[in-house]
């Protein structure tokens, strides 16, 4: 997408800085209401990768209330059912097609794709991404904020607001305007991620989380349209390499994974990381506001990030647009008191996971697979991770 070449307003109901998952959303269900808002994006063009694959129960249903949901769907590959392995030995197998929802499953498609469907919804809403503004300063003041920017021509200019929505991400400038922490810490692994198509001896309706000493690494499939036999796989590494090689990967499946024919044929897109587990103090301070990763990031284990993100947004707009409505202001404070617990509630779950999925002492890894294996025959306790990890809890 090229960049937008009409100039900024010099004052609007709302500012949204970050076109992602989360700042699309909440750009949606303003302009469904008919308020005037802008939403910038330092990036040129939006994403082009597949980063989040995961789409979650809770998150489609948010999303058929934007009306959205089953195109979303049409776009990516239905999986019902998370499996937990050592080796060639299954530990649990968690289904999600007994749960209460239309959408019992995990959907996996590409972050991009996402993107792209929620972007088509608010262009038909009427609304736009200005690409690429970077901004400089925030400056809450009395009656409004002033947001500063430079613009694809390197010139400066200011726009003011009435509030501002920060959906720009763990590095974000709005937080940091805003004097909000962001408490947490690093893991001490790396983590590799990589689309990339091969032979994979486990069914294609499955993400498959796969426990070794040397690590923990996600296999889940992609839509393959395109690009036949598509996967994503997440694994940890003590340093790993900027760009994983087909070799890479391949060295890591041979070592963790379930045996049997696993042979990588390409790496369509690959990239290492560091993972956080953070949420910001406060999601709310003054006229600013913070949603998606601006307000919380956390490992990748359950696919909840950009879920959560979604569903910050989905809750924000519609409290925004009946303050600019004329209620009082303090029904803002309400977003943090509900969204904020399911943030800690989320890097908690996802804390556990990935602890108990990097354990290294031979002692420790046969208790956890003998727990594992123990509490997966019980019907309970598999319903009850197949809820949390659908999100349903955070209705």
């Amino acid at each position: 997408m090229n960049a937008i070449p009409n100039p900024l307003p010099p004052t609007t109901s709302v500012v949204i800085v970050g076109a992602g998952p989360a700042g699309l959303t909440a750009a949606i269900t303003l302009a469904d209401a008919g308020l005037d808002f802008v939403l910038l994006d330092r990036l040129t063009e939006g994403a082009n990768t597949s980063r989040a694959a995961v789409v979650h129960a809770r998150t489609l249903e948010v999303l058929e209330q934007l009306g959205i949901a089953e195109e979303l769907v049409s776009t990516g590959i239905v999986v019902p059912r998370f499996t937990v392995h050592d080796g060639g030995r299954t530990l649990a197998t968690i289904q999600f097609d007994g749960l209460p929802t239309r959408y019992p499953y995990t959907l996996m498609t590409p972050q991009d794709t996402t993107e792209a469907v929620l972007l088509k919804r608010l262009r038909k809403a009427g609304g736009e991404v200005h690409r690429p503004y970077v901004v400089s300063r925030v400056i809450d003041e009395t009656d409004g904020v002033t947001v500063e920017y430079t613009d694809a021509a390197g010139a400066e200019g200011s726009i003011r607001a009435d509030y501002v929505i920060g959906a720009d991400g763990m590095h974000s400038i709005v937080r940091e305007a805003a004097g909000i922490g962001f408490t947490g810490a690093t893991y001490a692994e790396s983590f590799v991620l990589a689309d990339v198509r091969m032979d994979w001896p486990i069914a294609r309706d499955e993400v498959a989380l796969h426990l070794s000493p040397e690590g923990v690494t996600v296999v889940a499939p992609l839509p393959d349209d395109h690009e036949p036999n598509r996967y994503r796989v997440v694994a940890t590494l003590e340093t790993a390499p900027e760009r994983p090689t087909v070799e890479d990967i391949q060295a890591i499946l041979d070592t963790r994974g379930p045996g049997g024919q696993v042979k990588v044929r390409e790496v369509l897109w690959s990239s290492r990381f560091r993972v956080h587990h953070r949420v910001a103090d406060h999601y709310r301070a003054g006229r600013i506001l913070l949603a998606g990763d601006a307000a919380h990031v956390h490992s990748p284990a359950g696919g909840q990030g950009m879920n959560t993100g979604i569903q910050d947004a989905a809750a924000l707009g519609p409290l925004l647009t009946r303050v600019l409505a004329g209620e009082p202001d303090t029904l803002l404070d309400s977003y943090e008191a509900t969204r904020r617990p399911v943030a800690l509630g989320v890097v908690s779950f996802t804390d556990r996971m990935t602890k108990m999925a990097t354990v290294r002492p031979r002692p420790a890894r046969l208790l956890r697979n003998l727990t594992l294996s123990t509490l997966g025959r019980i019907p309970a306790f598999r319903y009850r991770l197949a809820f949390q990890l659908a999100e349903l809890a955070n209705r």
